[in-house]
């Protein structure tokens, strides 16, 4: 099977291409890079010489990439997926997006908080978190990767929403990433003297993957659900733990809450159910796509906190994408997938 990245020379488009040279069933078709057209990508990161030696080629051609290719992902930031994806409209291509553009069942949510006009507002995608909607994405053709904040707190407190453990207002998602989550681009706010030995929020109350775990938690509620999230930079390479807080209904057990997250979650690969009391580290799934959650529940409050941390880069990004390509050409789920994580 063909696979070609679209922007490869980002940090989420070079993990795919990492990913995808271990995946048994892929070869690496196209990589594109606008502005490093030309060179190789071995070149620019040499991690990956000997094994992935392909130059960059321009996207400008994308009806060609996409003729030579049974899946594109698009490892671009938001505002371009959704020009490639109308140019595409009708190929029998299948579309991998890792950026924002279709992950809003409407397409005016994306508009109020991107700031951007949507410029494919009839397209059909289907939302990859793949845990919960593996039945839609096996028949998807244009997928709408989610980001990586969302996935670690949408999957924190999801199977406690769809059981009714908790309530739905006063949802507090409390979050923190590596700076890999900032994207390669230079920022000053990523910048080593502004990262190293230091810790903030940002985006307090603005960031945009607010309504994305909104929208998910609103459809397993089966009510409207908004939440309180901040976001925090972490003086790490990768990995986020969110750590989510609400209150429990009235009588409901520990018990309960370790059913809920078995039920939901016992029978998936690649996450791991930590149990009452253990919180969860970073450390523990850097470089693999697995999702370790823990919990525990406060009797002086009422209020249940879960925990929950993931590869930023991988399950996060690049990993959940080959995740969701495997189910959508039916190959195992977990193929190219199966590292365990890098310790320390």
């Amino acid at each position: 099977m063909k696979a070609s990245v679209i922007g490869a020379t980002g940090y989420a488009g070079v993990e795919l291409l990492r990913l995808l040279d271990g995946h048994p069933e892929a070869e690496i078709a196209s990589i594109t890079s606008e502005s490093s057209t030309g060179e190789m990508i071995s070149q620019m990161y040499p991690h990956l010489a000997g094994r992935i030696e392909k130059e960059l080629s321009s996207m400008q051609d994308i009806e060609a990439i996409a003729a030579a290719s049974d899946v594109i992902f698009i490892a671009l930031p938001h505002g371009h997926a959704m020009k490639i994806g109308r140019r595409l409209r009708g190929y029998k291509t299948k579309i991998i997006d890792l950026g924002g553009d279709y992950r809003f069942k409407d397409y005016r949510v994306f508009e109020q908080w991107y700031k951007v006009k949507h410029e494919d507002p009839e397209a059909q995608a289907v939302y990859g978190l793949t845990e919960l909607y593996r039945n839609l994405v096996k028949d998807a053709v244009l997928l709408a990767n989610p980001g990586c904040y969302t996935t670690c707190s949408i999957l924190a407190l999801v199977p406690l929403l769809k059981a009714g453990l908790i309530e739905t207002k006063g949802i507090v998602v409390d979050a923190k990433s590596g700076t890999t989550g900032a994207g390669r681009s230079l920022k000053q706010g990523s910048m080593y003297c502004s990262v190293n030995e230091n810790f903030h929020a940002y985006g307090v109350a603005t960031h945009r993957h607010t309504p994305e775990i909104e929208q998910i938690y609103s459809e397993f509620a089966g009510e409207n659900v908004v939440i309180q999230f901040t976001p925090h930079l972490l003086p790490v390479d990768r990995g986020i733990l969110s750590t989510c807080y609400a209150q429990l209904k009235e009588g409901v057990s520990d018990s309960q809450v370790a059913d809920a997250f078995e039920a939901m979650y016992g029978d998936e690969f690649f996450i791991r159910l930590r149990g009452q009391g253990v919180c969860p580290e970073i450390k523990n799934i850097r470089a693999s796509n697995f999702v370790d959650i823990g919990w525990q529940t406060d009797k002086r409050t009422g209020r249940v906190i879960v925990m929950s941390c993931l590869d930023n880069l991988v399950k996060g990004a690049a990993g959940q994408a080959v995740q969701n390509m495997n189910v959508m050409f039916g190959f195992d789920e977990t193929s190219g997938l199966r590292q365990l994580p890098v310790y320390p």
